[in-house]
């Protein structure tokens, strides 16, 4: 067996020991969304969960928790987490310049400017959206082992000829 597959098995013997559920404690949240926030897994911290920009992997390629967790409807919860980012950017962005420029705030410029930000910053968040909000489901429901796939049986050797 190579190293990641040994990593795996012992990933998921680890999680199939029973254990009490876990607390919502700050230290648990900073570490899923510091995981989120590099975009990993929030359950295990391994392996990129994109295969570009704007294109997710259906699973976490090191522990294989499946990214939607199992429900068709699973990412209006990262709409949700993108849509409040990129208002708080409009926001920061459109307080900050009326402070920097006041009483000669340029409206038009402020106008689409915004808009352009407030585009380009939903194509930005998004990656950031879908891991974060996959961090917060995992903080507060825990991944049960059953939603993990089972480690596969030992490779056939190969035989030399």
């Amino acid at each position: 067996m190579g190293p990641r597959a040994l990593a795996h098995l012992r990933y998921l013997e680890i999680m199939s020991t029973p254990v009490s559920p876990p607390e919502l404690d700050l230290r648990r949240a900073l570490r899923l969304f510091g995981r989120a926030l590099r975009l990993r897994c929030p359950n295990c911290g391994g392996g990129s969960l994109f295969l570009s920009p704007l294109r997710q992997r259906p699973d976490c390629p090191t522990c294989g928790l499946q990214l939607d967790r199992g429900e068709s409807d699973y990412f209006l919860g990262a709409y949700l987490f993108n849509l409040v980012a990129v208002e708080l950017l409009f926001a920061v962005a459109l307080v900050g310049t009326m402070l920097l420029t006041w009483p000669n705030t340029p409206w038009t410029l402020l106008k689409y400017g915004a808009a352009a930000l407030m585009v380009l910053g939903a194509v930005v968040c998004h990656p950031f959206a879908l891991t974060c909000w996959l961090a917060f489901d995992v903080m507060l429901r825990p991944v049960d082992p059953a939603e993990l796939p089972q480690p596969l049986s030992e490779p056939v050797a190969r035989v030399r000829r």
